[in-house]
Formats: C-alpha cells, sequence, structure tokens
C-alpha cells in the first residue's frame, strides 16, 4: 500500500472500539425482543372440526385454503364433533391448536387455558323425522327413536337441555348415539324415527334432509320461549322457499332454535396465527346467508370463553394498517416488532451523542499520548551536571528519533493530519533545542513550553 494511503487510511480500528461495546449491546438487545415478540409464526396448525360431510369440515377446508396462501399448512383432524374439540383443545397431548366450538358447550369454569376467536355462525337444531308422525309439540317425540349423535358432539348435551325444559326425561324415548352420515341412512331405511343435527344450513346432508320426500322438519314454534330458558341459543327462521324458489322447499316459514359456532384456540396460539384466523372468518363468514345478513358474522358476541385481545380488535377495527398494503407476514413482522425500533431508538439516540466525541478523542489521543513522550526528553536533559551532558544529550536525541520514526509510521484519518503535522514539527523542535545545547555546551536551561 502506497504510503499516503497507509498514512490516510480511516481508523477502522477506532471505530470499532468505540462503537463495539455499544453494537454488541443493541445486538443483545434485538435478539431479546425478537425472542420475546415471536415475530413468525409457525408454519403449521392443527384444526379439529367434525364429522364426515359436517359443516365444520366443509369450513374446516376452506380455512385451509386461506391459509396456504398465506404460508401457514392448516392439518384438518376429524373428530364427532364440539364436546370432542373442546376436550382436545385442554388436553396439550392431542396437539389440536383451534377448534370448531359450540355455544353451550363451555362454561367460565372449564374455559381456563383457552381464548375465543369469534362467533362464525349460528348452525340450528334441525329435527328431522318421518312423515307418519304429525310432531307440533316437542312432548310428542316420547316413546320414538330419536338419534341425537355420539356424546364426543355437542348435540347430545344440548338436546338432553332442550328435553328437560320441555319436562322429558331421556328414559321417555330411545336416544341414538350414530354419526350423521349412518344416521341418516337409518331414518331413510325407517330403522329411526328421528334424527336431530346441530349445524350450518351448507352441510350435504341438511340440503338432502330438506328436499327428500317422506322427510319432515320440526317446526320450533315456540322459538323464542327456548331462547328465553337457554340463554346460549338464538330464534332463528327458515324462509319459505330458500332451499328452492322454483319448487317452493320448503312450503313455509319454519322457526328454529340455534346455538353459534365459534372458534376457540388454546391461549398460546401465535397471536400473528390468530390474526390470519380472524381475517379467514371474516372472509368466509362475512357474507349473506339463510340466517345472516352481511357483516353480522364474524363477532365477538354468543361466547363462554374470552375472546383473544388480537380478535377483538380486529371487530372493532378491522384489519391493521400495514395489513391493507402489505404482505401479511411483512406486515406482521413490523406490527410486533415495533418494540425492537423503540428499544434501539431509545439505545442509540443517547450512544449518538456520546459516541462522535469518543471516537474523536480516541483517534487524537494515538497523536497526543507522544507529547508525554516528549515531555519526557525534556526533563531528561534539565539540570544535567556538566560531566553527562554529552552522554544524555546523544541519548534523548536517539530517543526523539526513534519517537518520530514511530510517529510516522501512526495511520490517521485525513479529517486529523493537522494534529499529527504538529507533533512531528514539535518534534522537530525539541530536537533542535536539544542539540543546540549540546553543541553550545549550555547549564542545563530548560526548555521552552511547546505551543
Amino acid at each position: 500500500m502506497p504510503k499516503i494511503l497507509q498514512f490516510s487510511k480511516f481508523a477502522l480500528r477506532d471505530l470499532i472500539a468505540t462503537a463495539g461495546l455499544p453494537l454488541l449491546l443493541a445486538v443483545l438487545v434485538c435478539a431479546l425482543v425478537y425472542w420475546l415478540v415471536d415475530p413468525f409464526p409457525p408454519t403449521v396448525v392443527t384444526l379439529s372440526t367434525g364429522q364426515e360431510n359436517s359443516s365444520y369440515e366443509q369450513f374446516g377446508r376452506r380455512y385451509a385454503a386461506k391459509l396456504k396462501k398465506q404460508g401457514i399448512e392448516v392439518r384438518i383432524q376429524r373428530s364427532q364433533g364440539s364436546q370432542q374439540n373442546l376436550e382436545r383443545l385442554k388436553d396439550p397431548k392431542s396437539g389440536v391448536d383451534i377448534a370448531f366450538v359450540q355455544s353451550g358447550s363451555a362454561s367460565p369454569e372449564n374455559a381456563g387455558g383457552l381464548q375465543s376467536l369469534g362467533s362464525l355462525f349460528t348452525e340450528p337444531v334441525w329435527l328431522f323425522y318421518r312423515d307418519k308422525y304429525e310432531l307440533t309439540l316437542l312432548t310428542q317425540i316420547k316413546g320414538l327413536r330419536v338419534n341425537i349423535g355420539p356424546e364426543g358432539s355437542g348435540v347430545p348435551t344440548m338436546f338432553r337441555k332442550i328435553l328437560s325444559v320441555n319436562g322429558i326425561e331421556p328414559g321417555e324415548l330411545v336416544l341414538g348415539a350414530l354419526e350423521n352420515t349412518p344416521a341418516t341412512v337409518e331414518l331413510l331405511e325407517g330403522r329411526i324415527d328421528a334424527l336431530a343435527f346441530s349445524s350450518a344450513p351448507n352441510a350435504p346432508l341438511i340440503q338432502m334432509l330438506l328436499q327428500t320426500p317422506g322427510i319432515r322438519l320440526f317446526d320450533f314454534s315456540q322459538a323464542e320461549a327456548y331462547t328465553r330458558r337457554l340463554p346460549f341459543m338464538t330464534h332463528v327462521a327458515l324462509p319459505r322457499g330458500i332451499v328452492d324458489l322454483g319448487r317452493d322447499i320448503p312450503a313455509r316459514d319454519y322457526q328454529l332454535i340455534a346455538p353459534t359456532a365459534t372458534l376457540v384456540a388454546r391461549d398460546e396460539l401465535h397471536p400473528a396465527l390468530v390474526d390470519l384466523f380472524v381475517q379467514a372468518a371474516g372472509e368466509i363468514h362475512g357474507g349473506a346467508g339463510w340466517f345472516r345478513r352481511r357483516g353480522e358474522f364474524p363477532n365477538a358476541g354468543y361466547n363462554e370463553i374470552p375472546v383473544a385481545r388480537d380478535a377483538e380488535r380486529f371487530y372493532k377495527n378491522g384489519p391493521p394498517l400495514l395489513q391493507r398494503y402489505m404482505p401479511y407476514l411483512l406486515a406482521n413482522f413490523f406490527e410486533r416488532m415495533w418494540v425492537w425500533i423503540v428499544a434501539l431508538g431509545a439505545l442509540f439516540l443517547p450512544l449518538s451523542r456520546v459516541l462522535p466525541p469518543l471516537y474523536v478523542w480516541r483517534v487524537r489521543s494515538r497523536v497526543f499520548r507522544w507529547y508525554g513522550e516528549l515531555r519526557t526528553v525534556e526533563q531528561a536533559v534539565s539540570d544535567v551536571p556538566a560531566g553527562e551532558r554529552a552522554e544524555v544529550y546523544a541519548l534523548q536525541l536517539e530517543r526523539l528519533n526513534q519517537i518520530e520514526e514511530r510517529v510516522n509510521q501512526i495511520s490517521i484519518p485525513l479529517a486529523y493530519a493537522e494534529e499529527l503535522y504538529g507533533l512531528r514539527s514539535h518534534i522537530n523542535f525539541v530536537r533542535l533545542r536539544v542539540a543546540a545545547l549540546g553543541a553550545h555546551g549550555a547549564h542545563g536551561a530548560a526548555l521552552p513550553e511547546l505551543a
């Protein structure tokens, strides 16, 4: 390297020595904040749905398709229904992160460790029966064979509550526990008399049974009274012709009672996944349907389980600002790492005032420390006995030569070259004074102070 470049090269070592510790501290702060905030969600999540051909399973597939676009794999686990989903969520060994749970299945007492992501849709109680019966009141089903589904679903518990408010004991009728698909076959074959579902109307079995000759739908004409006795129920109406306007199916309005399907997750579900599921819920369930107006669902109502803070914020304010204009994962990173930005700002604001003076002091100190050597030479030639002067002067001149040689090796930025050239001139000044003392045999006169 040419000497001029070696002389004027940037003092990188001084910069590292000055800013190294603060930079290391900043890196540690960033690592700590990243660990605490955990901005990137897991790429795999398990969703527990429902029985084969159920609305839960259909909606589960739609959630999986939505989140796949964001790089999240949703693994679907079938279940008997709401009750089993709730049990899986409360069992850490099940591996289930999120599930569909029907209102009325949980209570505040057994909701520990869980959070609701909101209510998604109403799922009416569909009581289908063979048309050889005339059922106008629920008490008329005494003695009939009624399938209410396996115990893992939410229907058995809910239907027993419905029987209870009607003063009917479970032993007064024959209750079956088949899954929905085989139970439908049994109803069509006449081996059971009635079949109780609780499902959104888009379930294939519901659609089929509403249009099957010989099968009737029970009209809960006392629906409003049911909602007062069972607070987790709502009163909904199935309008005439909603299934098929051309064929006028159904031929009249039906009054139904309906619990609400909710999306429930474990407390430790990553907040970014909460955001993704809630936004997917808005797209999937936000439109108009048989029992809802556009924008009515999803919402934060009808929940026995506390609603997640991120979900509640979405229902109040919509998606965050950045997520409206940026890809989700990138927007989520900036939204969740604002703590990191604040922490770095709090760290670097004072450092920006302290580090430049420290750097200047360190660079100049590489020049200024040699003035101590010059002072040592001055002291060495002061008050020297006459017999020792020649030897002392010669020794100090040699020492000055060594100092100058070492000073010439100093690498310093051009901005501070003035201090270096000033030092070299002062070395020469001291040399001239020492040489003058030796040549004229001066009697220990003190050297003048350096400028």
